[in-house]
């Protein structure tokens, strides 16, 4: 558990109950991670989702590596030769791994440490639980995690135009 008034002060969870925001401080635990640490990669089941208290974090995505020849035996057993594009950056403030409150919880990108960082990781069983049980809670949480998921579908827009254009 942290405080309370620790999670009142970001934006993300601006307006929500005192009971709302003591179940999500119940459900936090702060972590402090060096830089390269990787929170999670693409495709794994997520049981957390993040708040930046400190840091940077990248949302990357692994994409096929066009400088490099792909041998057509590698290709059909799926193991290409891959190279990282940051689709978006995480700064203090921002909350990332939306996949853990969204079925069915896998992810669809890896974050990354940038630097060394701290967290609070929020435990989504717990969550959802507390969802089932307080719908408006949940209702408020979820247009909060669609918002950003808007916003990553954004960020990855841009990058494709930008990497299409070089």
């Amino acid at each position: 558990m942290v405080s309370p008034e620790l999670i009142r002060r970001y934006p993300f969870f601006a307006g929500l109950k005192h009971a709302n925001i003591t179940a999500l401080a119940d459900a936090a635990s702060e972590q402090v991670e060096d830089a390269s640490h990787v929170f999670f990669r693409e495709n794994e089941t997520l049981q957390e989702f993040f708040l930046l208290l400190e840091g940077a974090v990248a949302i990357v995505i692994e994409l096929p590596d066009h400088n490099e020849v792909q041998p057509v035996s590698d290709q059909l057993l799926g193991a290409f030769h891959t190279q990282d594009v940051v689709v978006s950056t995480v700064g203090p403030g921002d909350v990332f791994g939306w996949s853990g409150l969204v079925p069915p919880h896998t992810t669809s990108a890896k974050a990354k440490a940038l630097t060394p960082c701290r967290v609070l990781a929020f435990d989504c069983k717990t969550l959802l639980d507390n969802f089932n049980e307080d719908c408006e809670f949940g209702y408020l949480m979820m247009q909060r995690a669609a918002r950003v998921i808007r916003n990553r579908l954004h960020d990855m827009h841009i990058q494709s135009l930008a990497s299409a254009a070089t």
